[in-house]
């Protein structure tokens, strides 16, 4: 039996940073590579990486509450 769970704002927030680290090593390789500048790498990824967490956090947020093609979805009532 499949029970639905929500992510506390707390989890969300812990795995937006995690992604975020993730995403902005990335970045911030890919951009050295292109300009030859760490100072430039670095300022790429420090902006992307903030507007990144905020877009995923919220993102998140919503997808939370999209009920479409989950399962096991479980009422309200008492067992």
């Amino acid at each position: 039996m499949f029970i639905r769970t929500r992510d506390s704002h707390f989890r969300s927030v812990a795995k937006a940073v995690s992604w975020r680290v993730t995403g902005s090593i990335d970045t911030f390789v890919l951009s050295f590579i292109f300009t030859g500048s760490v100072k430039v790498a670095g300022s790429i990824a420090g902006a992307e990486a903030i507007t990144k967490m905020i877009l995923y956090y919220f993102h998140e947020r919503a997808w939370s509450v999209i009920l479409w093609d989950q399962r096991g979805q479980t009422g309200g009532g008492s067992s």
